[in-house]
């Protein structure tokens, strides 16, 4: 018995010891060791670009009682743009479990964070589109569906517009924006492929395909009939991560299990604590890219995107800010617009950050930039925390 009294003790104490020394790197951002340079990297074009786009996603839990440090830098960067711009809010706009109906007791403060998001766009009179997440579905709850559409109805009304809240009616789309001879954006709905309630198929249902095999068909039609323009494909859910969803977990996260329940519950459970970890990695939930559902339209997505060049997906999802570049691709994770979660190192990584804040892309006539902003105590016009050339 003594023995593996000393073996545990042994574990916790490594454990515990490791943890403390990844406090600091999870603190600053991860920039790929070529990219370290970045600074000195400017767009060629003397002239500003055709079009700018703005991405944030997970914005669901601003602060209400004051101004929300990240919702406010968006709002000025927005305007700086002018209307040559877009803003895309890529879901899970109202958590936790989106919103209920104005009887409700939650209706309040879910109204008044939808809002928050909402006045960013106010006077806008470029593009802004919001998708739905898995929040916004309830969380695949029963009723679901219904949660959802009293948000479209929400945004819908308070912009008194159809085209933004998309795909609409909770279709699965794809649906096409084009904004010019040089550029195209499609956006998925990609709560539909893992939603386990109501969710409507079907020309009856006012969706424009009527199984997934024409979706996939539609897909790659847009695609190909978009192959000389620079294309942004727009879901919720991502198809590379190096966080929670993708089956990154911390050392915390094994010995502390208990604190993503509760952040106080800083109970040891050394070996009994990956379970958890271990589950969401190689079974998951719906949320995780090892679900069944999930990896079906993960694969099928990558398999189709593998074909073209010049194609960026962007995503929510995982609360934090990830670009990743892999197989010649773009991948872009933008969850950090109200809540935090750690994310990991990687090779195909050229940047990540657990910190708020949103991506901004801009397409000159022969380049496109990426940009990532983050809130600022001390700087009103925000930090530019890294910048590089995609295209």
């Amino acid at each position: 018995m003594t023995w593996i009294i000393v073996i545990i003790s042994l574990l916790i104490f490594s454990s515990v010891f490791v943890y403390l020394l990844t406090i600091e790197y999870r603190k600053r951002a991860f920039i790929q060791l070529k990219h370290h340079g970045w600074k000195k990297n400017f767009p060629e074009s003397v002239s500003p670009p055709f079009y700018s786009l703005f991405l944030i996603g997970d914005a669901g839990a601003p602060s209400v009682l004051h101004p929300d440090p990240t919702l406010t830098l968006l709002k000025r960067k927005l305007k700086e743009a002018g209307d040559a711009s877009g803003l895309f809010f890529l879901g899970d706009n109202i958590y936790p479990t989106g919103l209920p109906e104005s009887s409700d007791k939650g209706f309040s403060l879910a109204e008044k964070r939808l809002l928050a998001q909402l006045l960013v766009a106010e006077h806008h009179k470029g593009l802004k589109v919001f998708l739905s997440g898995n929040h916004d579905w309830k969380k695949g709850r029963k009723g679901g569906f219904q949660t959802m559409m009293r948000q479209q109805e929400y945004v819908e009304n308070f912009f008194n517009s159809k085209e933004v809240y998309l795909p609409r009616n909770g279709c699965p789309g794809p649906y096409e924006i084009s904004i010019n001879e040089k550029l195209t954006f499609i956006v998925l709905n990609t709560q539909w492929w893992v939603h386990g309630g109501h969710k409507p198929l079907g020309k009856s249902e006012g969706c424009v395909v009527d199984n997934e095999h024409e979706f996939f068909l539609l897909l790659e039609d847009l695609l190909t009939k978009n192959r000389s323009k620079r294309i942004v494909v727009l879901g919720h859910h991502p198809l590379y991560s190096f966080a929670v969803h993708g089956g990154r977990f911390t050392m915390k996260q094994h010995l502390f299990p208990l604190t993503d329940a509760n952040k106080k519950l800083y109970v040891p459970l050394p070996i009994a604590g990956s379970l958890y970890p271990i589950y969401r990695r190689y079974v998951g939930s719906k949320e995780d890219m090892s679900h069944p559902l999930y990896k079906r339209l993960r694969k099928r997505l990558v398999d189709i995107f593998k074909k073209y060049n010049n194609l960026i997906y962007a995503a929510g999802h995982d609360h934090n800010l990830q670009y990743i570049y892999k197989n010649n691709q773009h991948f872009i994770v933008s969850g950090a617009g109200s809540k935090l979660k750690h994310v990991q190192k990687d090779s195909n990584a050229v940047f990540t950050h657990a910190h708020k804040g949103f991506f901004k892309l801009s397409f000159y006539e022969d380049e496109t930039w990426l940009e990532v902003f983050e809130p600022h105590k001390k700087q009103e016009d925000g930090l530019l925390a890294f910048r590089i050339k995609m295209f």
